[in-house]
C-alpha cells in the first residue's frame, strides 16, 4: 500500500524554497575544510552485517562499497574468514561467477557451518535471489528464480530446507524507510503480503507456508523443524506492525494459530531449546527494527506472557536462548551505552556480562539501530561490528568481552571531532542521560556555541557511534560547536517506564528533559547562551519544530523530516498505526490530544530562523508536514528555508544529497549562531 500525501511537491531536481519563495542557496558558506571532513567520512569502510558459523569456525561479513567505489547504485561484498587457521586471510564470496558490481547481504550459515546462504542481485539489479556457497567456494549456486522482495533466509535444524520471507511482485523493498511509490489515477490500497516460504535444497521445490492474507515480519524455526513462530499481522506490512500478533505456523500444513495478542509491540521471537516456550521482546517501540523493551516468555501453545525482566533499568534489543543453561542471552540499550547480559527465566535474575561506551551490531544497516550479536551454537563465541565516537567500525569475534579484531580496514581513519563524555541530569525527578561532544581543538578559555541534536524515534537512543554520512552531526564539533545528544523520556536505556513516559504527552516532558540538559552543560562549561541551536531528524525533526514554538532559547534550528501538525499528519503518512499507542486513540476519536502536541497549534510563538529538510518520497514524515511548517514561518515573517530531496525516502540515500544536508546544516548554524565572528 502506498498513499500520496494530500499535498505533493514534485521534484525533478533538488528544490530549495526560501522565505521569499525563490530558489537559492543558504547565504552562509561552511568552513573550507568541511569537504575534507566529508571526504574522510565517506572514506570509512562500512560493515553492515556479520555472521558467525554455528560451530564457531568461520565468520562472514558484508562490506558496503557505494561511497568507496562512487558507483551509481549501491554495491556490497561478502567476505569469509576461517578462524581455525591463524594464517588464514579473508576470501571474497559472491553469487555466480565474475566480478560485476552487485548487492549481496542477508547472511545465514547452515547448522553444520559448511554452507553459507545469502541474497544477491547479480543477475538483475534490485531483484534478489537466494544463493548458497559451500565452505571454501568463492561463488554461490543460485537456488531461486522469484520475482519480488526476498529477506531473512534461515536454515531448518536439519539443514535440508531454507526459509525466506517473500513479497511476490512487490514494487519496492518493503519498509516505511524506503521511498514511497507515487500514486496516480484512482488510488487504491494494494497489499503485497510478505509470506513465509521454504526452499528444499535437494529438489529446488518452493512452498508457500503462511496464509496469503498474513504479513510476516519475523520468524524462528522450532527445534524439531516442524513449526515456525512468527510476528505477523493482517493487512499492509508497513502500517500494521504496531499490532502484530504472535503466531505458530505448521511447516507441513501451513496451519496457523495466534498464541498471543500483545498490548504493545513485539519483536525477536525465539523458540526455547526444549520447544515448550517462546521468548520475545515487548514494549513501546516507535519503528519496526528499532527494538527495545522487556523480555517475555509465553508457552508455545499460547497463554499469559510472563515478564522476566520487569523493572530492568535498560531496554533489551536482541535475544537468543543458551542451550547449555536454558538462560537467555540478550543485548541492551543501557544508560546511553551498549550491554550484554543473561536472564534466568525461572527467577528473573539478570547478570551483566559486558557493557561499553560503544555500539555493537550484527546488522548495522540502514542506520545503527540496536545492539545485537551473531552467536555460535554453543553460545560462547560471538561476532560483532564494533564502533564508537573514537573508533570507526571493524569486525570482531571471540568470547564476550574478549573479542579479537578480524578486520583493520579503517586503521588509518581518526576522528575529526572533539572528546565525547556521558552526562547525567535530573528532570521532573527522573534520571536523564546524554552525550556531549566537545568542540574540536577545545580551549577552555573560549566561549563556544552549542547545538542540541535530538535522536529519531522517540523509542531509540543515541549511543557512542562512528557517524555515517547521513546527517553527520559530528561535523558540528569540527566546526567549533559543543554538541549535546540528549536521551530524554521516551528513549531506550532507562527501562520501560521511562520509555513510556511521553505517552499522551509528546513534546512536553521530553522538551523539559532536553532544556534541563542544556542547563547542565551551560552550568559547567563555557557555552555562549546567546548561541544555542537545535536540530534532529524524524522525531528529532518534530522536536526541533516543537521546541521553537515553546521557547526562544534556540537562536537557530534545522528540522529534518519533522512533523508540524499531528492532526493532518494522521491522514498523510503511511504508518498511522504507530500513533495509537502514543496518543491513546485515533485522531478522529481524540483530536485534542493531537493538537496538544502539534507545533502548528503554537506556531505564532516562533521567532527562531529554521531550515527545513525532507525527502520527496518520505512515507513516515511526508513532505506536506515540512511544507506546512515552512509556509507558516514564511507567512509570519520568520526566516526559513525548505529543501526537498528528490526520490528520497525517510532515510536519505544518495551521497550528493547527504553532503548537501551537511553543508546546509553547518552553513545555517554558522550564519545564525555567528560562528564566523569568533
Amino acid at each position: 500500500m502506498n498513499r500520496t500525501p494530500t499535498c505533493v511537491v514534485a521534484a525533478l531536481a533538488l528544490l530549495v524554497f526560501s522565505e521569499a519563495g525563490v530558489f537559492g542557496q543558504t547565504h552562509a558558506q561552511p568552513p573550507a575544510s568541511l569537504d575534507h571532513v566529508m571526504d574522510q567520512l565517506a572514506a570509512v569502510r562500512r560493515f553492515t552485517e556479520v555472521a558467525i558459523s554455528p560451530d564457531g569456525k568461520r565468520v562472514a561479513w558484508v562490506e558496503f562499497l557505494q561511497e568507496k567505489t562512487k558507483a551509481p547504485s549501491p554495491v556490497s561484498a561478502i567476505s569469509v574468514l576461517d578462524l581455525s587457521s591463524p594464517s588464514a586471510t579473508a576470501r571474497r564470496v559472491t553469487g555466480g561467477k565474475g566480478t560485476a558490481a552487485r548487492v549481496e547481504h542477508d547472511l545465514a550459515w547452515s547448522p553444520d557451518g559448511h554452507r553459507l546462504a545469502f541474497l544477491s542481485d547479480r543477475e538483475k539489479p534490485g531483484q534478489f535471489q537466494l544463493y548458497v556457497a559451500a565452505a571454501g567456494e568463492t561463488s554461490g549456486r543460485k537456488v531461486t528464480n522469484l520475482t519480488g522482495s526476498l529477506a531473512k533466509p534461515r536454515w531448518s535444524p536439519d539443514g535440508k530446507v531454507l526459509a525466506l520471507l517473500f513479497s511476490e511482485n512487490a514494487p519496492r523493498t518493503p519498509g516505511p524507510l524506503e521511498p514511497r511509490t507515487p500514486d496516480t489515477g484512482v488510488v487504491e490500497e494494494h497489499v503485497y503480503e510478505q509470506r513465509l516460504i521454504t526452499v528444499e535444497l535437494a529438489s529446488g521445490r518452493i512452498r508457500s507456508i503462511s496464509p496469503a492474507d498474513l504479513y510476516v515480519y519475523e520468524y524462528d524455526w522450532s527445534p524439531d523443524g516442524n513449526s515456525f513462530v512468527a510476528t505477523a499481522a493482517h493487512g499492509a506490512g508497513d502500517n500494521n506492525w504496531w499490532f502484530a500478533q504472535l503466531y505458530t505456523i505448521a511447516v507441513a500444513s501451513g496451519e496457523t494459530h495466534s498464541i498471543l495478542t500483545p498490548s504493545l509491540q513485539i519483536a525477536e521471537p525465539r523458540w526455547s531449546p526444549d520447544g515448550k516456550s517462546i521468548a520475545f521482546i515487548g514494549g513501546l517501540m516507535s519503528d519496526e527494527d528499532i527494538t527495545g523493551g522487556d523480555i517475555f516468555i509465553v508457552p508455545a501453545t499460547g497463554g499469559e506472557p510472563r515478564n522476566v525482566t520487569a523493572g530492568m533499568k535498560a531496554s533489551a534489543s536482541w535475544l537468543a536462548w543458551l542451550p547449555t543453561s536454558n538462560h537467555i542471552l540478550f543485548t541492551e540499550h543501557s544508560d546511553g551505552a551498549s550491554g550484554i547480559a543473561t536472564v534466568d527465566p525461572a527467577n528473573g535474575q539478570v547478570a551483566t556480562l559486558w557493557s561499553g561506551s560503544e555500539s555493537i551490531e550484527a546488522k548495522a544497516e540502514p542506520l545503527s539501530f540496536s545492539p545485537s550479536l551473531s552467536l555460535s551454537r554453543e553460545g560462547q563465541t560471538v561476532a560483532v561490528i564494533r564502533h564508537s565516537f573514537d573508533h570507526p567500525p571493524e569486525v570482531w569475534a571471540g568470547s564476550i568481552g574478549d573479542w579479537k579484531q578480524l578486520t583493520h580496514a579503517n586503521a588509518n581513519i581518526h576522528p575529526n571531532w572533539g572528546e565525547a563524555t556521558s552526562l547525567h541530569w535530573t528532570s521532573d525527578g527522573m534520571n536523564v542521560q546524554g552525550w556531549l561532544l566537545y568542540p574540536h581543538s577545545y580551549n577552555p578559555n573560549r566561549r563556544y556555541p552549542l547545538v542540541v541534536v535530538v535522536h529519531g524515534g522517540p523509542a531509540w537512543a543515541t549511543r557512542p557511534a562512528w557517524p555515517d554520512t547521513f546527517f553527520a552531526w559530528t561535523v558540528l564539533s569540527h566546526a567549533g560547536y559543543f554538541v549535546l545528544f540528549p536521551n530524554p523520556r521516551g528513549s531506550y536505556g532507562q527501562g520501560e517506564t521511562f520509555t513510556q513516559a511521553n505517552v499522551k504527552d509528546f513534546g512536553h516532558g521530553d522538551l523539559r528533559d532536553i532544556l534541563a540538559g542544556v542547563d547542565e552543560v551551560v552550568k559547567t562549561l563555557p557555552v555562549d547562551t546567546d548561541r544555542i541551536g537545535i536540530t534532529g531528524w524524524s522525531y528529532g525533526g518534530y522536536m526541533t519544530m516543537w521546541a521553537v514554538t515553546q521557547t526562544n532559547r534556540f537562536q537557530a534550528a534545522v528540522a529534518g523530516a519533522g512533523v508540524a501538525n499531528w492532526q493532518s499528519y494522521y491522514g498523510q503518512n503511511g504508518i498511522d498505526q504507530w500513533m495509537i499507542p502514543y496518543f491513546g486513540a485515533s485522531v478522529y476519536d481524540d483530536p485534542a490530544v493531537y493538537a496538544h502536541s502539534s507545533p502548528i497549534t503554537f506556531i505564532k510563538n516562533v521567532k527562531t530562523p529554521t531550515l527545513i529538510l525532507v525527502g520527496e518520497r518520505d512515507s513516515e514524515c511526508p513532505v506536506p508536514q515540512s511544507y506546512e511548517f515552512w509556509h507558516a514561518l514564511k507567512t509570519l515573517g520568520v526566516k526559513t528555508q525548505l529543501v526537498i530531496y528528490p526520490n528520497e525516502g525517510h532515510v536519505i540515500a544518495q551521497s550528493e544529497h547527504r553532503r548537501d544536508i551537511i553543508r546546509r546544516m553547518v552553513g545555517w548554524f554558522n550564519e545564525h549562531l555567528k560562528q564566523s565572528q569568533e
